[in-house]
């Protein structure tokens, strides 16, 4: 989240100011938040890049879905001859 003193503890009243004036939230929204949940409402700029498509295509090649018995695979869409 970034905003951790020198000592390493959260900077509680920048993260207060940051969701009750910044974001709208009333104390009780505030409070049960995650840090994670606080962290993406705030929009963490350090946080990891979408996935593109080289990386997408590579996960798609490792695990390729399977077409079991009973399930239509792309070349059952059309209709059937009755």
């Amino acid at each position: 989240m970034g905003e951790t003193t020198r000592e390493g503890r959260f900077d509680w009243p920048t993260l207060m100011r940051a969701g009750m004036k910044g974001l709208g939230l009333r104390p009780a929204e505030f409070w049960v938040l995650t840090p994670a949940e606080l962290q993406f409402l705030l929009g963490d700029k350090q946080g990891a890049a979408p996935m593109g498509h080289a990386r997408l295509s590579e996960l798609l090649a490792a695990y390729p879905d399977a077409i079991g018995p009973g399930m239509a695979g792309p070349q059952d869409q059309g209709e059937k001859d009755g």
